[in-house]
């Protein structure tokens, strides 16, 4: 009774269009009220403690310093250097584009962030160039997507606080499966440019001085994720304290190095990202109480039971979580997913075999692909918004980048050392 209470209830406040924060927390709060599980205290109680925490602090600071970055003349600089390693090649313009958006995810930690500091320059520019404005805008969308996957990344620093897994070990073990999926996204990009014809930006050879110029111009942007992350692993600095540093830092290269972000528009960015922080504490918090509210319920060993009784086949166990939170992604904010999710699916996936870490990437690259699925797919959101196409028409343009990331997900699923390899050295 609780749990239909509880899952009707949210399904249909989504189906009406409140967002997912919201949705959240009056669901539990109507469960509470009708199912009389709970105090009206417990929703209040949980809502503050969630985000009353060390680790949680990274969040909001990597934001800001994705926020920071974005307008600071950072993106065109990495683009400078994505350019000069493939502008040649076919398709020359969207591989750059999408190893731009690898290394702007190296700085964000954020899907929406990446599209948005990318997209605005290079959709109208591939379009420019002759690229069909789908096929450009969805690269750019599916390029996005990376930027939860490298770290640093705001869905690992939740998953880390949810499932009480270090948040070091899950931004090195990363690094290859965002490469892997970058990967994939290059293979379509070329062969689908071979196809059309698209040539590169340039017909000029690749050029060691040329890639020297662009990766010494673009140096202090480059530093940015040695900084955040050899800080991390080196036991210098915790993940919170490198995201105070990645804004302090950004600050400085933005506003004194580059000169590109205004003294007088600081405020601005930082009203910004402090906006885009308050969403998503609103969504931190009323996902964890819903989340508690399942916990007390047993919701999470009766699945567990409940798979077992399917299979004990960890492969087919697995699979089934990948079917289950690719569904869930299409619906629920990531952040939201992880909060309730890892609770009821990481005992089923140690229960099976699978390592915490390695799981939590599985959970983390599912839950990316969501950003350019229908109907929520928060990236096909924000490159409609830049380049004027409907988010159908984007959609139908992300179908190919989206079955590369499923054969991405299944390699680095079933091949656990992607994951593994680099934390078993820390």
């Amino acid at each position: 009774m609780t749990e239909a209470i509880l899952f009707i209830s949210f399904a249909i406040l989504l189906a009406l269009s409140v967002p997912v924060g919201i949705a959240l927390g009056v669901a539990t709060l109507l469960t509470i009220m009708f199912a009389d599980v709970l105090s009206f205290e417990f929703l209040a109680q949980a809502m503050v403690t969630s985000i009353d925490s060390f680790p949680l602090m990274a969040v909001p600071f990597f934001i800001i310093a994705g926020e920071i970055m974005g307008r600071g003349g950072i993106t065109e600089r990495l683009f400078g250097v994505a350019n000069s390693l493939v502008g040649n090649k076919t398709g020359g313009f969207a591989i750059a584009t999408i190893i731009t958006a690898l290394f702007f995810a190296a700085i964000s930690g954020s899907a929406p962030a990446t599209v948005a500091a990318i997209g605005g320059m290079m959709i109208p520019a591939m379009v420019n160039l002759g690229y069909d404005k789908r096929f450009a805008t969805a690269t750019v969308a599916a390029a996005g997507s990376l930027g939860v996957m490298i770290p640093p990344s705001i869905p690992m620093v939740m998953y880390g606080v949810t499932g009480s897994t270090s948040i070091g070990d899950l931004f090195i073990a990363g690094i290859f499966p965002g490469l892997i999926v970058a990967a994939g996204l290059i293979a379509f990009a070329y062969f689908y440019s071979k196809k059309m014809g698209y040539k590169g930006t340039t017909t000029e050879p690749f050029s060691f001085k040329k890639f020297g110029r662009e990766c010494w111009d673009a140096k202090w942007a480059l530093l940015i994720p040695i900084i955040i992350l050899g800080g991390i692993y080196g036991g210098i600095f915790t993940p919170t304290e490198a995201a105070v540093i990645a804004v302090v830092y950004g600050l400085i290269v933005s506003v004194f190095v580059y000169r590109e972000l205004p003294l007088s528009k600081v405020p601005s960015v930082l009203a910004s990202g402090s906006l885009t922080t308050a969403t998503v504490l609103v969504v931190v918090g009323s996902a964890t109480a819903f989340g508690q509210l399942l916990t007390r319920q047993q919701v999470p060993t009766r699945i567990a039971n409940w798979m077992v009784t399917i299979s004990e086949n960890p492969v087919i166990i697995m699979i089934l979580i990948i079917i289950l939170l690719l569904i869930v992604g299409c619906f629920m904010d990531t952040l939201a997913a992880i909060i309730i999710l890892t609770p009821l699916l990481l005992p089923v996936a140690i229960e099976f075999g699978y390592d915490p870490v390695h799981f939590g990437m599985v959970m983390i690259v599912t839950l990316a692909i969501g950003f350019i699925t229908p109907p929520l797919g928060v990236n096909l959101f924000v490159s409609s918004g830049i380049s004027g196409l409907s988010i159908m028409s984007i959609a139908r343009g992300v179908i190919p980048y989206f079955v590369m990331m499923i054969i991405a997900l299944l390699i680095i699923t079933f091949i656990p050392q992607i994951s593994l390899y680099l934390p078993s050295f820390r």
